[in-house]
């Protein structure tokens, strides 16, 4: 696969993982409010909540998100260095997903919207695991 490619890819991924973070919190508060029960589903929570995790103590330590590292990495493979050098997918991913603001304003967004999945966690309740009856 051509390198360029693989970063527009990437690039895709970090979309769907923002929109899976972002856009499931919103799910679930709309959920708890109006009664879906799917929105306890053990699994989509625990997801949700350790990849709202992951990015705040990314934020914290200060470390880059992965996806990034990669997709700067397969770019510098194409011989791409601008962004005018990135497919217009590229481009408008990047443009959706990426700010130019302080990085403690993006620490302060991080630490305090994974805050919000951790108490939402709590006040709308994934529900149980059925134990089998033997």
């Amino acid at each position: 696969m051509a390198p360029e490619l693989a970063a527009d890819l990437i690039v895709f991924f970090h979309l769907l993982y923002v929109l899976f973070t972002v856009g499931g919190e919103v799910l679930v508060l709309l959920g708890g409010a109006i009664g879906w029960q799917w929105i306890r589903n053990r699994v989509f929570r625990i997801t949700h909540l350790l990849a709202s995790f992951f990015v705040a103590v990314e934020a914290l330590v200060g470390t880059m998100c992965p996806l990034t590292t990669i997709e700067y990495i397969l770019r510098q493979r194409a011989g791409q260095t601008i962004d005018s050098e990135i497919s217009f997918v590229g481009r408008l991913i990047r443009t959706i997903i990426f700010y130019d603001f302080p990085a403690i304003f993006f620490t302060v967004l991080y630490v305090g919207f994974a805050s919000l999945v951790i108490i939402t966690f709590f006040l709308i309740k994934p529900k149980k695991r059925n134990k089998k009856k033997q």
